[in-house]
């Protein structure tokens, strides 16, 4: 069956499937740390809460007949011994079948776990990762050339996430049509990186330009992807080289990543298949072509969404994740604000008591404490912070919880952060949290004062609050 199957792509195959197990692995080990403070038994927002008011057909996950912190703990461990394998190419010692298999637990795991995630799973990357896990899965091993209609599914995700991302930018804050959205973007991201402050510091007819060639990679070059080669192959690498850049700017968790992993599949790399590959088996052919028929009919949500003047972002169309849409800073925001979390031993709190600052990881809080790269790793809470300091509305349903974790000095919540101002036997009496603006220095401020942010109170976010008393939510 030669219309089937492409052996040109053999090598690109391996290269997919070895980089989307690595991807697999760091995400199934930023949820083997980060479970208990966050949706354990004893975290923020606890799965057993969760899988009690929202039933399993909306939200598939082995969690609904069990959760304790071992068995989260032991699929997610699982999951990075899976993914491990896979990356060391066990699915190319194994039948055709038994590979098809062992590409699906990691996609079982995985999506077990975002459908209990609730908060903390609700960025698009997540969806990302499962739909292309899914069509991983009919990618074939070495028994078998890469089936043509997979690899063309694989570029219809690539094409989704890119030209998604371009028409909301274009549908949405006006910053993008004025070409000027660069001016801020470096300063407000989500998670600034080591070089940020350098992107931002940029000349701003750079910025523009910049911006114009996003606007191409995003609405022009995803039509390319279905061009035949090598055009195909300029239009991935081109999307592969921006999306490097966007590394290099900031810490995405692992969006970037996944792009450019979605990005192989298309590139015409040298093949070096066995002399002679089997015919692939009727069963085979049955599925693939069955699922990639089912999966070109769920296909068409994401399309009328595109096409909607009323676009969405990042949101699923299936409890399975299977076909979903893509989206990302469809606005941009003009200033950073920052919730800095504090406490204090004193018995009544007052303006002038000790009050100490927690440190987080990835999020900015010391102005003069240099960000960090940390992308593709996702620091779930840093990032639900950002959120929080766009508007309270956010943090509603986890922030109270994360001020009685620091109230007790928990010991899980602060793994999840940098460093605590207090001794493990010696928790705060009470916390309070403050919203400040960030901007980044000038390059004399930065070489005068050695600081990368200054930072001017605004207003309170949390009054001075105890464990004695009930945690009221931020202030709007």
């Amino acid at each position: 069956m030669d219309w089937f199957t492409s052996p040109e792509y053999w090598t690109s195959r391996l290269v997919f499937q070895r980089a989307l197990a690595g991807v697999y692995l760091v995400a199934f080990l930023t949820a083997a740390l980060q479970f208990r403070a966050l949706m354990g038994e004893r975290g923020m927002l606890p799965v057993p809460r969760f899988t009690e008011r929202v039933p399993f057909r909306r939200a598939p996950s082995l969690f609904h007949w069990h959760y304790s912190d071992r068995f989260f703990a032991l699929c997610a461990w699982t999951g990075c011994a899976v993914s491990a394998a896979l990356l060391a190419g066990l699915d190319g010692r194994l039948p055709l079948w038994g590979a098809m298999l062992l590409w699906l637990l990691p996609w079982a795991l995985y999506l077990s776990i975002v459908n209990v995630g609730q908060t903390w799973y609700g960025f698009g990357w997540e969806s990302l990762l499962l739909e292309t896990g899914f069509l991983a899965v009919f990618l074939g091993n070495y028994e078998v050339a890469p089936p043509v209609v997979v690899l063309f599914l694989l570029r219809w995700i690539l094409f989704r996430v890119e030209f998604g991302a371009g028409l909301i930018k274009m549908r949405g804050d006006p910053c993008w049509r004025k070409l000027t959205c660069l001016d801020h973007h470096h300063e407000t991201q989500p998670m600034p990186g080591p070089l940020s402050w350098f992107f931002h510091r940029l000349p701003k007819p750079l910025h523009r330009v910049e911006v114009a060639a996003n606007h191409v990679t995003q609405l022009v070059v995803p039509f390319l992807l279905f061009a035949p080669q090598p055009v195909a192959t300029a239009a991935a690498a081109l999307m592969i080289l921006t999306q490097l850049w966007l590394v290099l700017s900031g810490n995405f968790s692992w969006l970037n990543w996944i792009t450019i992993v979605l990005a192989v599949p298309a590139l015409a790399l040298p093949a070096d298949p066995p002399p002679s590959v089997p015919a692939a088996p009727l069963w085979y052919v049955v599925v693939v072509l069955a699922v990639a028929a089912f999966l070109l009919f769920l296909s068409h949500r994401p399309v009328l969404n595109m096409l909607s003047r009323g676009q969405v972002m990042n949101r699923s169309f299936d409890p399975l994740h299977l076909v979903n849409t893509y989206g990302a800073f469809g606005s941009v925001s003009r200033i950073r604000h920052e919730v800095v979390v504090e406490g204090t031993l004193d018995e009544t709190p007052r303006e002038d008591s000790d009050w100490r600052e927690y440190e987080f990881r990835g999020k900015p809080g010391d102005p003069r404490r240099w960000p960090r790269q940390f992308a593709p790793y996702h620091l779930r809470l840093d990032w639900m912070m950002w959120f929080a300091a766009l508007s309270p509305a956010y943090a509603g349903s986890w922030f109270g919880a994360l001020v009685e974790r620091l109230l007790e000095n928990d010991r899980d919540t602060l793994k999840l952060l940098r460093r605590s101002p207090f001794p493990p036997d010696a928790p705060p009496r009470h916390v309070r949290a403050r919203l400040y603006r960030y901007r980044y220095t000038t390059w004399r401020e930065l070489r005068e004062t050695g600081a990368c942010w200054e930072r001017t109170f605004v207003r309170e976010y949390l009054p001075p609050t105890r464990l004695s008393t009930t945690a009221p939510g931020p202030r709007p």
